[in-house]
């Protein structure tokens, strides 16, 4: 079997990464993202859980994944796995948003997964562009239509939900993003937020989709990114960060993002 293959590209004109994971057998756990992720799947199929909902993705499929939506995606028996995305921070969203209407505000994507040819034809040649280096300003044309169509078809503004224990447990999350590099226990999480234990982790897991420790381990793997993105040596990131101890560190950066902390810190400094 090949070797896994992945492959970043930061481009500094659009603020956007454009990536590539080949042959990858690799299992995702529940997790989420502090920006957008829009890709598609090359070749190969995959078992994807968003939200309460289970998927089998197949060659063609597109994902869309929000800020802060929680996902998996699990190999089908030893089928391998050729996925091109991209990745929009909320900022640069927010700024392409407000060119193409005016408006600036966050979208929220409607469904996790769709078909779409057009769709993917901008997504294939905006990467391969990044990734190519290209310099012309079809690159940027080519964003503007993509985000179009998002916009159109495949979004609607950001709205709160009534939800239960709404505030408590943006409170337990506010508590865990101000303090994921110390130490925490679930009475400290649960003090924060002025619950119980049981409605805690009910209230919480049903409004974010995943648990506090997974949402603790997503803050943290998120941070560590931005500090290894930055130079910071995969030693001092994994102090910073919170975590026990540089095996610790490892093992769950590589769980996370698919390839160890220093081989992603070696990607930045070459960009660099």
């Amino acid at each position: 079997m090949k070797k896994e293959v992945r492959t970043f590209c930061f481009d500094e004109e659009l603020q956007i990464e454009a990536y590539r994971f080949e042959k990858i057998l690799h299992p995702f756990p529940n997790h989420f993202h502090d920006h957008y992720v829009v890709g598609f799947i090359r070749e190969g199929k995959r078992k994807m859980s968003c939200g309460n909902k289970e998927y089998e993705l197949e060659p063609g499929d597109i994902t869309l994944f929000n800020p802060g939506q929680n996902h998996a995606c699990l190999p089908i028996s030893n089928l391998t796995m050729n996925y091109y995305g991209l990745n929009i921070s909320p900022l640069v969203m927010e700024k392409l948003v407000e060119e193409i209407t005016g408006t600036a505000y966050l979208p929220s994507f409607t469904q996790p997964l769709v078909s779409d040819t057009e769709l993917h034809c901008h997504i294939y040649h905006i990467n391969e562009m990044i990734m190519e280096g290209s310099e012309e300003f079809e690159k940027e044309e080519l964003l503007l239509c993509l985000i179009s169509l998002l916009i159109e078809k495949y979004s609607q503004p950001f709205s709160e939900e009534e939800t239960e224990c709404l505030d408590e447990i943006e409170s337990a999350c506010r508590f865990i993003e101000e303090n994921y590099a110390a130490h925490m226990t679930l009475d400290d999480i649960c003090k924060a937020a002025a619950l119980s234990k049981s409605t805690l982790l009910r209230a919480f897991t049903r409004t974010k989709g995943i648990t506090p420790y997974r949402y603790l381990e997503t803050i943290r793997i998120n941070r560590a990114k931005e500090l290894l993105e930055q130079g910071v040596s995969p030693i001092d990131t994994a102090i910073q960060t919170g975590f026990s101890d540089q095996s610790h560190f490892n093992r769950f950066f590589r769980l996370f993002i698919g390839v160890t902390p220093g081989v992603y810190r070696d990607i930045f400094e070459k960009r660099g």
